[in-house]
């Protein structure tokens, strides 16, 4: 018969697995959900040494691993005294790193959106200025706008779904359940 220890690595180990299988549905490497997984179950910040060994990985790949977490905001560094090799942490609140997840995404996807915005903007003006548009350059120009106009519209809510979640806002309309809370 196993001894509770290793009951109790196994439900643990359920845990892991099951972070790692929601971080996937999420969009997320299975590589990033095990290692978020591990860190977030062991309670306290790891080195790249203790990840690989506990993952297997090698150390370079845990390492490009960790700085993905932490490019996508859902990791970071931090400093233990004593403790000479960097130690890297995890948000304990699920919601948060829910938040984080996201929101590290969507501002990704506004940076690009804006860049193209720009892009889009200043050929658009510039054929504007031509002076040799036919009516019919004239009206699919116009429409063009019209469909910048919509897509410019759709990035800002995006942008303010984004505040909303990072602000705690959305709390307020779908509240978290208080531990030990059954309704």
């Amino acid at each position: 018969m196993r001894n509770d220890d290793e009951r109790i690595d196994d439900v643990k180990t359920q845990f892991i697995e099951k972070i790692t299988d929601n971080m996937n549905a999420f969009g997320v490497s299975t590589s990033i959900g095990r290692v978020l997984g591990i860190i977030y179950m062991n309670r306290e910040p790891m080195t790249l040494d203790e990840l690989s060994e506990e993952t297997g990985m090698s150390k370079t790949r845990m390492s490009q691993v960790v700085r993905e977490m932490i490019d996508l905001n859902i990791a970071e560094r931090v400093f233990k005294k004593g403790v000479r090799k960097d130690l890297f942490r995890v948000e304990e609140d699920y919601y948060q790193t829910f938040i984080l997840l996201f929101t590290s995404t969507w501002k990704k996807a506004i940076q690009r959106s804006s860049s193209f915005e720009q892009r889009m903007m200043k050929q658009m003006n510039q054929l504007q200025a031509t002076s040799g548009l036919t009516e019919e350059d004239e009206l699919a120009l116009n429409e063009l706008l019209k469909e910048m106009k919509e897509w410019m519209d759709y990035y800002d809510w995006i942008h303010r779904v984004t505040e909303f979640f990072e602000s705690g806002e959305i709390f307020k309309h779908v509240p978290k359940k208080e531990r030990g809370n059954e309704a």
